[in-house]
């Protein structure tokens, strides 16, 4: 952990080496190149190597897809109260989602011309859905249910495989519920290659959704052009505004839920206004995390991604979010909600004591996929119009062309375009 206090020396310092982090890594690139490259030029044959190779599973073409009958038994072996928590958090989702779906409209500036936008979802869309140290089973459903509500007609799900090319059965039961058509057994850098270039038995994707580690991230971003991406969505943060009047098990506790992911590259950072309330949440995180079970993720993340820091006042605060801007923003203040009218950079603000991150995680509707690692500057999270294709409508009676014939014939002339003038000019003179 590390503390920063206003009154100490070298406070800018600290505080830069914090903001200018980065979600990528030149010698990350580098090695996930070849991992697309070999996908790329190789298809199936490097997608057998690399599941053998990173996931240790062993696995013929036949075996990338997860069958139908699979998936559908997957729901036996899944209690109840976990098919309702699933079923809860994809209503949940798509609820909202359906409140976010973009309609077609027009309108008539001037006489004669008619602009407008019509949107149609994407035929085909993959989502990357986490394994790794947990079946990330909540991603299926912040991820597929806004493609199903989009109204995409192809969703495939590609995630690693477990021992013996196992997927978790609550996972392949979140596929069908939130509605996906495929799933895959395949995983990280070399299952996103996959869908983005296609293989002799993997059509490929239009675009690809879904957060990673930074292995995925990087994968994602070189792809960029081959296939729509959607965000930079790398190891989690969180950051927490708080005031005198949080409660410090509350802040020890939203920390300690960000940390546990698994990567140790998280971070979970406090800025307060109340000097009192670093020592407080301090020793509630040490106290809090000897009971977690996965205490050897939370403890990298405690040694090197966890910072308490003094602020002045809640202005000051502010404008520490707007520089980090964090994937999630917890707001534990008096009042919260005119903190967040201050903050112009964060994936999701969460506001009051009685919000915690994982609501956001798991059962309040907007989609978990987040920017990381600052992207919060220029990313939104995963939404719904995402998954539409826009396109814009311009529709031009004859006396509005003519109306506005000199100013295009002025620009084709200035940007030497003969053709593009003569495009128009032409149907002037078939009018003489």
């Amino acid at each position: 952990m590390k503390t920063i206090r206003l009154n100490e020396a070298g406070y800018e310092l600290a505080l830069a080496s914090l903001m200018n982090r980065s979600a990528f890594s030149a010698e990350i690139d580098r090695g996930v190149r070849e991992i697309l490259e070999g996908v790329r030029t190789r298809g199936d044959e490097a997608v057998m190597e690399y599941a053998e190779k990173f996931d240790h599973v062993t696995l013929t073409p036949d075996m990338f897809q997860v069958p139908q009958e699979e998936i559908a038994a997957a729901a036996a072996q899944v209690d109840e109260e976990t098919k309702a928590a699933i079923r809860v958090a994809r209503e949940h989702v798509a609820a909202f989602s359906s409140h976010c779906i973009p309609k077609a409209w027009n309108f008539s500036p001037r006489p004669g011309v008619v602009l407008g936008e019509q949107f149609a979802p994407m035929e085909r869309i993959a989502c990357y859905v986490p394994g790794g140290t947990a079946p990330l089973i909540s991603t299926v459903v912040h991820t597929v249910t806004l493609a199903a509500t989009a109204g995409v007609r192809e969703i495939a799900v590609i995630t690693p495989a477990g021992q013996g090319g196992r997927i978790n059965p609550a996972l392949l039961y979140a596929c069908q519920v939130a509605g996906a058509t495929e799933v895959y057994r395949l995983g990280g850098v070399y299952g996103v290659a996959a869908m983005a270039y296609g293989t002799r038995t993997i059509r490929k994707v239009e675009k690809i959704v879904g957060p990673g580690n930074a292995y995925v991230t990087a994968a994602k971003r070189q792809l960029y052009g081959e296939v729509a991406l959607d965000l930079v969505a790398g190891p989690s943060e969180v950051m927490i505004v708080a005031d005198a009047t949080a409660d410090p098990r509350f802040v020890a506790a939203d920390m300690l839920a960000q940390a546990e992911h698994g990567s140790g590259h998280e971070q979970a950072v406090l800025v307060t206004t109340d000097p009192s309330l670093l020592e407080k949440v301090e020793a509630e995180l040490n106290r809090q995390s000897a009971s977690l079970s996965r205490l050897a993720c939370v403890s990298k993340v405690l040694s090197r991604g966890v910072f308490l820091i003094e602020t002045t006042d809640l202005d000051a605060a502010a404008a520490l979010v707007n520089r980090y801007a964090p994937e999630h923003l917890e707001l534990l203040v008096a009042e919260p909600n005119a903190l967040a009218a201050k903050i112009k950079a964060a994936g999701a603000i969460f506001m009051g004591a009685w919000t915690p991150e994982p609501v956001g995680d798991f059962v309040a509707g907007p989609s978990h996929v987040l920017p990381t690692g600052g992207a919060a500057r220029y990313f939104t999270g995963l939404t719904v119009e995402m998954f539409f294709r826009r396109s814009s409508l311009v529709h031009y009676e004859k006396d509005a062309l003519m109306a506005e014939l000199p100013y295009i014939e002025k620009f084709a002339a200035n940007e030497g375009l003969d053709a593009h003038g003569h495009s128009a000019t032409i149907r002037a003179e078939v009018m003489q």
